[in-house]
């Protein structure tokens, strides 16, 4: 297990247990042991390998058994996956889906099968969902659009949103566009590019930099990127043009890379996520629906309001807050709160310009 993964596992584990995850060591009431199947899209973004790491031994330590599987961004894979979960017996899914749309196929499937389903931070469009747990995905956005804004609030702009079959790229897009659109509006802003990233790839998003830039000479005031594989990928783009660092760039999720480009100059702005409060619930609510108990806390959204997609039904909801990071407050967000570790952010950084260790 990464030194990450061990360091966020037992935070999640103090915060689990003080929600009482573990009592008795036994889930389903004592009964049959529960048996959950955990379906991640890929482990190439470095925090799905941490989470599946950490939930598997939540779900342990709860007396479930777990099975995981990982598609490789390969949506049909992922869909046959789940379905020998199915047939192998679990009672319960979570998934984080490689394509929202595909992956209703198999939420429907699950459904006629009596399993229940947990969409993990992406949602799935099916209305055979038995909770999509998340954080406020439009609030992202309008954080990261909010964030470049205050820094350079006419000029031009590029939009790089994230992958088009992970419809949280599409949240994120729309609260992005509900700050910019009104400064388009009015003259103050033009998007001269406008591009999405397959499968979050930094490298993918190094090459769509690159050529955005050629085709406009580097005529760029800022970058509204959506999460730091992204601005990372596109940060290497305009290091190579002497860019970075000079044209600001948002990020999302607080991860130690982008934390670390943060304080040295690079990278504007990061959306933390606290993870180590998304991981317990899920886990809670996947317990909860396995011993056939009722979910509290839940709000019902429509397809259509969470997708903007002409579809029917409706989606028990939680959503998180999140919180928008800077230079500013990196290390009273991030840092101090043990999220990220502090000689790893501020690695190469001068010791007369780091905050003092508390």
């Amino acid at each position: 297990m990464k030194k990450a993964a061990i360091i966020l596992l037992s935070l999640v584990m103090l915060a689990s247990m003080s929600m009482g995850l573990f009592a008795n060591g036994q889930s389903n009431g004592g009964k049959k042991k529960l048996k959950v199947g955990l379906s991640f899209s890929d482990f190439d973004t470095e925090r799905w390998s941490t989470e599946a790491d950490a939930m598997e031994k939540l779900f342990t330590e709860a007396g479930a058994e777990v099975v995981i599987q990982v598609a490789n961004h390969d949506a049909r894979l992922q869909n046959d996956q789940i379905a020998n979960m199915i047939t192998g017996g679990v009672d319960v899914l979570l998934i984080v889906a490689e394509d929202g749309a595909a992956a209703a196929t198999a939420v429907d499937d699950a459904a006629a099968e009596g399993v229940k389903v947990i969409a993990y931070d992406r949602l799935i469009k099916s209305a055979n969902l038995s909770a999509y747990i998340s954080f406020d995905n439009v609030a992202v956005g309008e954080a990261q659009a909010k964030g470049i804004i205050s820094r350079v609030s006419k000029g031009r702009y590029v939009m790089l949103g994230g992958s088009p079959t992970d419809n949280n790229a599409v949240l994120f897009r729309k609260g992005q566009m509900n700050i910019v659109q009104p400064l388009v509006d009015k003259g103050d802003i033009t998007i001269v590019a406008d591009q999405w990233v397959e499968n979050w790839d930094n490298a993918i998003a190094t090459t769509k930099m690159e050529n955005i830039l050629t085709a406009i000479d580097n005529g760029v005031d800022a970058v509204v990127a959506s999460n730091d594989g992204t601005a990372l990928g596109a940060l290497q783009a305009m290091k190579a043009q002497g860019l970075a660092g000079k044209v600001p760039i948002s990020g999302q999720d607080a991860t130690t890379a982008g934390c670390k480009s943060i304080v040295e100059g690079d990278l504007s702005m990061t959306v933390f996520k606290d993870l180590r409060k998304l991981m317990p619930l899920a886990v809670e609510t996947t317990l909860a629906l396995g011993r056939g108990e009722a979910i509290t806390g839940m709000t019902s959204y429509t397809l259509k309001e969470l997708t903007g997609d002409n579809l029917t039904g409706e989606v028990p909801c939680k959503f998180l807050k999140v919180i928008s990071v800077d230079a500013k407050n990196v290390y009273e967000e991030v840092i101090k709160s043990g999220f990220q570790k502090y000689d790893e952010v501020y690695k190469d950084i001068p010791e007369d310009k780091r905050p003092p260790r508390v």
